[in-house]
């Protein structure tokens, strides 16, 4: 086997690069070793230079396309690391081009499509003085003096993966292209906008079943599945409609339309929804059922609200992989994942989750009831609405305007001979009345609480008007969760533990401190945020003879809360602790989620 050579690159070539050149500077360099090179080359000699247009691979990609390790170090030679190589080789800042941070519509205005493919450039960032522009042919600089002209701007050049640069040189384009012809179809105005009601009358809204408006709506709902995004939020503003997405619980920009595309996005969204078009001055639910770039299915939940400057839309992606997940992908420990079970394999009872919106209950319900139900019980739900159609389940949503509400469609489905029942949540009397007289005859109920912790459960339901002794006679336990990001696994680090901030997560138990923390880096997967994922985090307190004693009129939730966690309760924070301990995510990440009263 041919040893690589010294560790100094040739001096950098005039013009496009071609396969053979890169593959002499990579053997030079330590990168690649002669017996590879050989093998890429004998596909191609690289004879002429390549263009780094449309249709024409990058010789980089050619390279990654073969498989090979580094010789240095026996790292795999990926298209990533072989640009990020590219990069130093030229002198030239590396680019990541993350979509998210880009934007779009201004970016499109620098230079013409024709003009970015021709050249396999993209204008990344723009300036009051420069521009940024990412290329995958960092010596080729033929474009450079037209652009300055045109811009009368300085340019600024970085180095970013070729496929990226071709993939998003059409997305963005086509995408500024959707809008401008959208917006130049339609009106001026955003609908019910209050600031403008005098104008209203002279203008009407643009179609919504428009081609453009189509493609861009298409390329809305592929871009979030893209991006791993939970919600997608459309808001009107004064002149604009922002667009923003959920991403492991943090909402990050993403596009702003004008104001009547973003009317026209919201209509074409309507009617996938099977919603009232004409009705924008009350809220609406709807769904919508499509597919991923995998040809999986997932489901949308659509939720209208009239605002100052229009309807404001949040879409909600329940994705199947994601809503229905095993104990340890919820991120159950072992102990964790014993005191669920032994709570809710129990015959009949009542079964609590809580938490605030957003916390992770609805697919910690899904997920449990996937768990427990088999084709020998009969498992029916109330909800409002229903998150996710799933076949085991006999689902039923609440319809208030026809007097369908949680309670009566408890008091419907003890008529279908039930097993389990899940109600999507107890918000009255009457409601948490036909919880308990489920479980008095024999049924298993799980419901969701908004409560801070699991002993405030308890108590909530005694606000509600249930006497204690049926609390005493029904309730099963009781599981509060929070979710929290977890650590990127490609980038984490680990760090000297702080003692303070260890102390303040753990007081009152006084844990030992781990010797290690990880830290959070920041890397290409988790997009620089350090982290990739979200986790629960889990109190489960299990109604022992005990804590049911304390179940009285002058129940002290306090005194319940202590005697909880002398019978093995853990706090919301100790179950947080246990993760940092075992590198799974971060201190400030669980004081950032779980509630500050620990004894």
């Amino acid at each position: 086997m041919t040893e690589p050579g010294p560790a100094t690159p040739p001096p950098h070539p005039q013009g496009p690069l071609t396969l053979r050149g890169l593959c002499a500077a990579l053997i030079a360099s330590g990168e690649l070793r002669e017996t590879d090179a050989e093998r890429v080359l004998s596909g191609d000699l690289g004879s002429a230079p390549r263009s780094t247009g449309a249709g024409r691979r990058h010789p980089l990609e050619r390279i990654a396309e073969a498989g090979l390790t580094r010789a240095r170090d026996g790292h795999p030679l990926d298209l990533e690391s072989l640009t990020q190589w590219l990069a130093d080789w030229a002198g030239q800042p590396y680019l990541h081009i993350d979509p998210l941070r880009i934007d779009t519509p201004a970016i499109a205005r620098v230079m013409s499509y024709a003009f970015a493919q021709r050249h396999g450039i993209l204008a990344t960032e723009i300036h009051p003085d420069h521009v940024v522009i990412a290329s995958a042919d960092p010596f080729k600089t033929d474009w450079e003096s037209n652009l300055r002209q045109a811009l009368r701007k300085d340019i600024r050049r970085v180095v970013a993966n070729p496929e990226a640069i071709r993939r998003y040189t059409v997305e963005f384009y086509q995408l500024a292209n959707s809008v401008s012809k959208a917006n130049g179809q339609g009106s001026t105005q955003a609908g019910q906008n209050m600031e403008q009601l005098l104008d209203l009358g002279a203008n009407e809204n643009p179609d919504a079943n428009d081609q453009h408006v189509v493609r861009i709506v298409d390329w809305l709902l592929q871009y979030a599945f893209d991006q791993r995004a939970s919600d997608i939020h459309i808001e009107p503003r004064r002149e604009v409609t922002r667009v923003r997405f959920r991403i492991d619980g943090v909402l990050h920009s993403v596009y702003e339309f004008p104001a009547q595309v973003g009317v026209a996005v919201t209509s074409r969204l309507k009617i996938l929804g099977r919603l009232n078009v004409a009705e924008k001055r009350r809220p609406q639910d709807g769904r919508i059922k499509t597919r991923k770039p995998d040809n999986s299915e997932v489901e949308l939940r659509l939720a209208t609200l009239p605002t100052a400057f229009g309807e404001k839309m949040v879409m909600r992606i329940f994705d199947p992989d994601v809503l229905l997940k095993s104990y340890e992908q919820l991120g159950f420990g072992r102990e964790d994942r014993e005191r669920w079970q032994a709570i809710t394999r129990q015959p009949h009872g009542i079964v609590l989750v809580t938490g605030p919106t957003g916390s992770g209950k609805t697919t910690t319900l899904y997920s449990t009831l996937r768990q427990i139900a088999t084709p020998e019980l009969n498992v029916c739900t109330i909800e409002d609405p229903i998150e996710m159609v799933e076949p085991a389940f006999n689902q039923m949503q609440v319809h208030p305007g026809i007097d369908l509400t949680f309670a009566a469609g408890v008091r419907a489905l003890l008529r279908q001979d039930p097993d389990i029942i899940m109600i999507g949540e107890i918000r009255d009397l009457e409601t948490a009345e036909m919880a308990v007289q489920a479980a008095l005859t024999g049924h298993l109920v799980l419901s969701t609480l908004h409560t801070n912790d699991a002993p405030s459960a308890i108590t909530r339901l005694m606000e509600l008007g249930i006497a204690p002794y049926l609390i005493r006679s029904t309730v099963l336990g009781v599981m509060a969760q929070r979710l929290v990001r977890t650590l990127c696994p490609h980038c984490k680090q680990p760090a000297a533990a702080d003692e303070q901030a260890w102390q303040a997560l753990t007081r009152p138990w006084k844990a030992p401190a781990p010797e290690r923390f990880q830290r959070p880096v920041g890397c290409l997967e988790c997009r620089n945020t350090g982290y990739l994922g979200r986790a629960g985090v889990y109190e489960i307190m299990t109604l022992s003879s005990t804590l049911r004693s304390r179940i009285t009129d002058t129940c002290d939730l306090d005194e319940l809360r202590m005697d909880a966690y002398k019978e093995g309760m853990k706090s919301l924070r100790l179950s947080g602790a246990q993760k940092v301990a075992a590198g799974q995510t971060t201190v400030e990440e669980i004081l950032r989620v779980t509630p500050g009263h620990q004894g």
